[in-house]
C-alpha cells in the first residue's frame, strides 16, 4: 500500500486537513500509477520541527511504496 506521511509544524484544522488528504491521495495515485483506493495519506499538523536551526513553518514528507517508486524516479 503506497503511504505518504506528511508532518508539519503548522497547525492544520479539520477542513484544511480533509482537502489536503484528498488532494495528496490523488497526486500520489496519479504519480505512481496506482488506484486511489490503494493509497494511504497521514497528515500530522502542529508538530515541533526545526529546519536549519529555524522553527519557521516547515514540513517533512515521506513516500513509501513497494516496487514502483524506483521505476517512477528513474523514468521507466
Amino acid at each position: 500500500m503506497p503511504t505518504l506521511n506528511l508532518t508539519t509544524n503548522v497547525p492544520v484544522d479539520a477542513v484544511v486537513a480533509s482537502d489536503m488528504l484528498k488532494d495528496a491521495t490523488k497526486i500520489v495515485a496519479k504519480t505512481i500509477g496506482k488506484p486511489e483506493s490503494y493509497v494511504m495519506v497521514l497528515l500530522n499538523g502542529g508538530q515541533p520541527i526545526s529546519f536549519a536551526g529555524s522553527e519557521e513553518p516547515a514540513a517533512y514528507g515521506e513516500l513509501i511504496s513497494i516496487g514502483v517508486l524506483a521505476q517512477v524516479l528513474m523514468g521507466n
